[in-house]
């Protein structure tokens, strides 16, 4: 595979009206609690190498630890972004502190770049959980906020909450790729450039799925469309994939996961170039989700 130098064909993208910008590609660590550590180590060091890539992890993941020792040892500097689960019990912005200042001290920093609201907890009042990511920036704990798989309307209405406190809803991370399409259709796409909030992708590479030969006739004709680029472009089918959902929209980051650092390189030269207008089209119409 050739080798591209420099990450010029995608600009940075803005974490909101938070005032930060990331590359659009970061880096997923949900498996690095049970990898390689030195692998891990050299995977973080080529992500943060590259620029400012967000590291997503999550009290959830038991991968801060990890992530906080690739901290302490790395020569660049990172975007660190980590969550609250909003487990039952834990539904006070008090206990959302407490919490934080736990992942603090797993990643040995002071202050997260972005700190997440897990998932939506059934029942409870947004306003509760809205004041204690307002309370997150507001102590300097972390310098921008955000939510995750959350539905539009739930976005809507903590980023109104935020918007009263003063404080900017920076993400919403959903799980959106070739094969998860349904942000684009359920609203969540239009409520994120609506109200100005990236929309950060997880598993963007279907779980390896858009990357593996599959029996499914549909997801094959699509992995094979994926391949015939890649070939066009001496890239892989992973870039491929990475580059239409960077192409979908200029509000999307996507943060794969990695636990070796020639994956995440692999990733990154996604950065370099860009599809055709064609091929985008064709990628499009192939991965369009079938009505019923």
């Amino acid at each position: 595979m050739a080798m591209h130098v420099g990450y010029s064909a995608f600009d940075r993208r803005p974490l909101g009206r938070s005032g930060l910008s990331v590359l659009p590609l970061g880096l997923g660590t949900n498996k690095w609690a049970r990898a390689d550590q030195a692998a891990v180590l050299k995977t973080f060091q080529s992500a943060a190498a590259a620029g400012p890539c967000l590291i997503d992890t999550a009290e959830v993941y038991f991968s801060e630890r990890a992530v906080g020792r690739c901290l302490q040892a790395a020569s660049s500097p990172a975007m660190v972004a980590t969550k609250f689960a909003p487990f039952p019990g834990r539904t006070s912005p008090r206990q959302m502190m407490k919490a934080l200042d736990a992942s603090l001290a797993r990643l040995s920093i002071k202050t997260i770049d972005l700190y997440y609201l897990h998932f939506p907890l059934p029942l409870i009042d947004l306003r509760v959980f809205a004041a204690g990511l307002a309370e997150a920036v507001k102590s300097g704990r972390a310098r921008a906020i955000g939510v995750s798989n959350f539905n539009a309307d739930k976005l809507r209405r903590i980023a109104d909450h935020l918007d009263t406190a003063g404080v900017p809803l920076a993400a919403n991370q959903v799980n959106n790729s070739l094969l998860k399409r349904a942000p684009e259709t359920n609203g969540v796409l239009d409520a994120c450039r609506e109200r100005g909030v990236a929309l950060v992708a997880y598993l963007p590479l279907a779980s390896g799925r858009l990357t593996r030969p599959t029996e499914a006739k549909e997801t094959e004709a699509l992995r094979m469309l994926l391949a015939d680029i890649a070939r066009a472009h001496d890239a892989s089918v992973s870039q491929v994939a990475l580059n239409w959902l960077l192409m979908r929209d200029p509000h999307v980051i996507a943060v794969p996961g990695a636990t070796k650092p020639h994956h995440v390189e692999d990733n990154l030269s996604t950065l370099t170039w860009r599809l055709s207008a064609s091929e985008f089209d064709a990628i499009d119409q192939a991965s369009a989700p079938r009505k019923a």
